[in-house]
C-alpha cells in the first residue's frame, strides 16, 4: 500500500509542470527567430529589405491577460544608392543595420492556444553611409551613426505545440532625425 501511495504523489509531482503550463499556455521564458519585410523612411525617400533576428522574452499570464518583456537583436538588407549626388562621378549610399529593442507587451488569450498581443518599447538602429567619388578618390568617407527611438506594434501568437509557436506582428518604429520604420515580421519560438 505504500508503495503505491509513494507512486501516485511521484505521479502527481511530476504531472504539476503540465498542469500549470496547460492552464497558463503563455507563460514562461521564450526564445525566436525573426524574419520579414523592412520599409526604411528619411528626407522624403525610403528603402525596402527584409530584416531578420532573434528575440528573447519572459511572459506572465494572469486568467486571459498576458504581460511580457521582451528583447530583440535584429539586422537588415534595407540599402539605398544615389548616383550624381553632388557630382557626375560621385555615388552615395545609405544602410539599415543592427536594431535593438527592450520592452513589453501585453495580451489576452482569444483561445486556449492563441494570443493577441500590442507592444511597445525602446529602439537603438545603426544607419551606415558612404560616399565614394571616382574623380577625386580623397573625397571617399563612411559614417555610421545610432540613433534611438520609440517602437510600436501589434500581433497574434499561435501555439503549434506543447512548446513551439509562430507569431505575426507588424511594427513602427520612430528614431531621431526624423527616420521610421514599418515592419512586418514573423516568428518561429520556442517557449521553456
Amino acid at each position: 500500500m505504500n508503495k503505491f501511495l509513494i507512486a501516485a504523489l511521484l505521479g502527481a509531482t511530476a504531472a504539476t509542470p503540465a498542469l500549470a503550463q496547460n492552464a497558463a499556455p503563455f507563460t514562461g521564458p521564450r526564445v525566436e527567430a525573426i524574419v520579414g519585410y523592412d520599409n526604411v523612411k528619411g528626407d522624403g525617400g525610403h528603402r525596402n529589405g527584409v530584416t531578420y533576428g532573434a528575440g528573447l522574452g519572459y511572459d506572465f499570464q494572469l486568467g486571459g491577460a498576458v504581460l511580457g518583456i521582451e528583447g530583440e537583436a535584429t539586422d537588415s538588407s534595407a540599402k539605398g544608392c544615389e548616383t550624381d549626388f553632388i557630382t557626375a562621378t560621385d555615388r552615395i549610399c545609405a544602410n539599415a543595420k543592427r536594431d535593438l529593442y527592450v520592452g513589453g507587451r501585453v495580451g489576452v488569450a482569444v483561445a486556449p492556444s492563441t494570443l493577441l498581443y500590442a507592444k511597445a518599447g525602446y529602439t537603438n538602429a545603426r544607419f551606415k553611409v558612404n560616399y565614394t567619388d571616382t574623380a577625386t578618390p580623397a573625397n571617399n568617407s563612411s559614417a555610421s551613426t545610432n540613433l534611438d527611438g520609440v517602437r510600436v506594434g501589434a500581433g497574434v501568437e499561435q501555439k503549434l505545440g506543447t512548446n513551439i509557436y509562430a507569431k505575426a506582428e507588424y511594427r513602427y518604429s520612430n528614431y531621431e532625425q526624423g527616420l521610421s520604420r514599418h515592419q512586418v515580421v514573423a516568428g518561429l519560438g520556442f517557449r521553456f
